[in-house]
Formats: structure tokens, C-alpha cells, sequence
């Protein structure tokens, strides 16, 4: 059997709670139970999940783009609702990894590709906020780094208009499975 991995991106308080400095709000929110379950999922069948989490610094370069959010080590940077319960339940599990990271992609300058491919996994699954810029980007990534991939449409929530577009661009850039 393959081994696979489920890199849940970004779905921390800025990105998801109503009050959160770069949200995608509801919609954010209303996949959080899937992912939940999907997370569970992997694990229950002894495959990695790694938590792919934005962890900018107070004067980061990207602040002249976007409001400044997951700022490391404030509330806003913390995990979502049950995804921080199901994390800390979790936390212990050797195929449980928190993977901070400085840029869109989770694979760039992070070191994650060596630890999954150390850990046999030859599937990269996504779910998380935004589909058209992280998790369309950690796709890329993973493609890069020769990972087959898959996209989880019912677990991928933007605050843009363009969601579809780009799990669309996944599959025909990256031959990326769409996982409805």
C-alpha cells in the first residue's frame, strides 16, 4: 500500500475565525469537520498528517501585501476550533508533524520533502484555506518534489471567487487527483 500524507494548510485562527486578520470565514469554517474526519482518517490507517502552518514574523515582508496574520506565537497563528483539539490529541503521534513555514508552498525552504520521503510517503493530500494561493502553491510543491498529489475540493475553502479555477489548474498542471 502507498504510504500518503494529508498536509492540512493554514486553517488557523486568522484564516478561519470570523474575527481573523485574513480570512476566509465561513466558508473556512464550514470545512473544518471534514477535515477533522479526514485527519482521523489518516491516522487511523497509519499515514502522516502534517499541519502546514503560515508563521510569519512581526515585520515580515509579506505584510506589505496582505494584513499582517499568523504572526508565530499569537492566538491568530493557533489552529481552528476542533482542528486545535484534534492537534493536541494528536500532537504525540510520531506521523503528526507541525511544519511551520515562511511562504505559500509548504515544501519550500521547510525540509518537508526529507521528512516525508524518510517516512516512505509517496502522496501528498491537501485540504485547507486558500485554495488558489497555498493550497494551489503546496500542490506545485509537492508536484516539484515528485510527490503524486491530490486535492480535497470538499476541504479546500478562499475568500476569492477563483476556487474552482484553480483546483481546475491542479489537475491539468499537476495531474492532481480531485478528491470530491
Amino acid at each position: 500500500m502507498t504510504k500518503e500524507a494529508l498536509i492540512i494548510v493554514d486553517m488557523s485562527n486568522d484564516f478561519v475565525a470570523d474575527e481573523g486578520t485574513l480570512t476566509a470565514g465561513k466558508p473556512a469554517q464550514e470545512i473544518v469537520p471534514y477535515i477533522v474526519d479526514l485527519a482521523k482518517d489518516f491516522i487511523n490507517r497509519d499515514q502522516v498528517v502534517v499541519v502546514g502552518m503560515d508563521a510569519h514574523q512581526e515585520n515580515d515582508p509579506h505584510f506589505e501585501l496582505w494584513p499582517a496574520h499568523n504572526v508565530a506565537g499569537t492566538k491568530g497563528q493557533e489552529l481552528y476550533g476542533d482542528l486545535m483539539n484534534w492537534y493536541r490529541e494528536n500532537e504525540a503521534n510520531p506521523n503528526v508533524i507541525m511544519q511551520p513555514k515562511e511562504n505559500y508552498n509548504a515544501f519550500f525552504k521547510t525540509g518537508l520533502a526529507e521528512k516525508l520521503r524518510e517516512m516512505g510517503v509517496e502522496k501528498v493530500h491537501v485540504a485547507g484555506v486558500c485554495t488558489d494561493i497555498c493550497n494551489y502553491l503546496t500542490i506545485a510543491g509537492a508536484d516539484a518534489e515528485g510527490f503524486k498529489t491530490a486535492i480535497h475540493k470538499r476541504g479546500s475553502a478562499t475568500f476569492t471567487d477563483l476556487g474552482e479555477t484553480f483546483i481546475n489548474q491542479m489537475k491539468r498542471c499537476f495531474y492532481t487527483e480531485i478528491i470530491e
